[in-house]
């Protein structure tokens, strides 16, 4: 008995050992969540889906170029020929208001002694005399010409051609015509109906050069000469003083390549008798303003007036620098003229372009 019981002991330590020795079997698979996946980049979690896009670069803008001149004689007097030439090149956006703007003046003097004038003189624009045109020195203004002028240029900045002339002004003691706003004055105390003029007439040239621009340059010249009809007086004939100045304002890229550019060119004229008093002024309109008047094809063998041949030249500047520009092929004709040497090229424009390249390619140079 006691071994029948000890067996069946031994029996059951054996079933307990092997119920111990068995793991739960693991869920079957499809009951088990499944592990999450790294997004992919088509399946991006809606924030990344809803960020702003970058930027686009700003279109470019259009505008207008448009260049005036006023000019006048008044200074002329016994023994001096004067041409005072007030120049202004205007950039306005698609509403007419200004955003650029540069302001020169061509004055010009010749000496009359005993009926003659001197005939090698070299003249230089008021900007280009800079702090050599002594305004300071030899007056009780605070600022050179040119800082003046350039405080008017700013003052105009975002104005229109209607309030641009609105400009509130007062002849002063001295017959000058001054700004009455005391700012203003402060830092441009000097005459500023020739710089209204001409500034109104560029924002209303009725040839001004569109073009698109994200950024751009303007530069303004004016280079004068005296004119081979410059004479003495006798005492049956009076002399002429002629200076004559080629104007130009160009547009330029940041490569100083020109986008537009204008020319234009004075010939206004001084008669005085041999005891060097002024007998006789005389000034039409420069020659873009004059257009068919000023009679090219009607007195030569011209197939284009002035005008139209100058807006051909300043089409064929477009794209190039001033070096460039200044590269042009020309060759002097019989009667003395540097003309164009490319014959599609000199069929439209077929006047001197000498000066004409100058002016532009010192436009271009001075575009800041």
């Amino acid at each position: 008995m006691k071994k029948f019981f000890a067996m069946l002991l031994l029996v059951c330590m054996i079933l307990s050992l092997a119920a111990c020795g068995q793991q739960a079997a693991p869920a079957p698979a499809a009951e088990q969540p499944a592990a999450e996946e790294p997004a992919t980049e088509a399946e991006a979690p809606a924030e990344a889906a809803e960020e702003p896009a970058a930027e686009e670069p700003a279109a470019a803008a259009e505008y207008k170029l448009g260049m005036g001149v006023s000019l006048n004689m008044n200074s002329s007097k016994a023994g001096n020929a004067q041409v005072d030439a007030t120049v202004a090149a205007v950039v306005t956006d698609a509403e007419g208001k200004i955003v650029a703007v540069k302001l020169d003046v061509a004055q010009n003097k010749m000496d009359i002694t005993d009926g003659q004038v001197e005939t090698d003189k070299e003249f230089k624009t008021k900007l280009e005399l800079g702090d050599d045109y002594n305004m300071v020195k030899f007056s009780d203004a605070v600022a050179e010409w040119y800082d003046q002028a350039a405080a008017f240029e700013a003052y105009v900045i975002g104005k229109t051609a209607d309030e641009v002339a609105g400009t509130e002004t007062v002849v002063n003691d001295e017959g000058h015509t001054v700004v009455t706003d005391e700012t203003l004055y402060a830092s441009c105390s000097i005459s500023v109906g020739d710089f209204i003029e001409a500034i109104v007439k560029a924002c209303n040239d009725d040839q001004a050069q569109t073009f698109t621009a994200d950024e751009f340059k303007l530069g303004l010249a004016a280079i004068t000469e005296i004119d081979a009809a410059t004479k003495a007086a006798t005492a049956d004939e009076d002399g002429l003083a002629a200076m004559y100045t080629d104007f130009a304002a160009a547009v330029v890229d940041g490569e100083g390549k020109i986008i537009v550019a204008i020319t234009d060119a004075v010939q206004p004229k001084i008669s005085f008798d041999a005891a060097g008093e002024i007998t006789d002024t005389a000034f039409a309109g420069t020659k873009r303003e004059l257009k068919e008047d000023y009679n090219m094809v009607k007195f030569s063998d011209a197939t284009l007036e002035w005008y139209q041949q100058a807006q051909n030249f300043v089409d064929y500047a477009a794209g190039k620098t001033a070096e460039e520009l200044r590269a042009s092929e020309t060759t002097l004709n019989e009667e003395g003229h540097q003309v164009f040497v490319d014959e599609a090229l000199y069929a439209s424009v077929s006047i001197s372009v000498d000066g004409m390249i100058n002016v532009v390619a010192k436009a271009a140079d001075n575009a800041a």
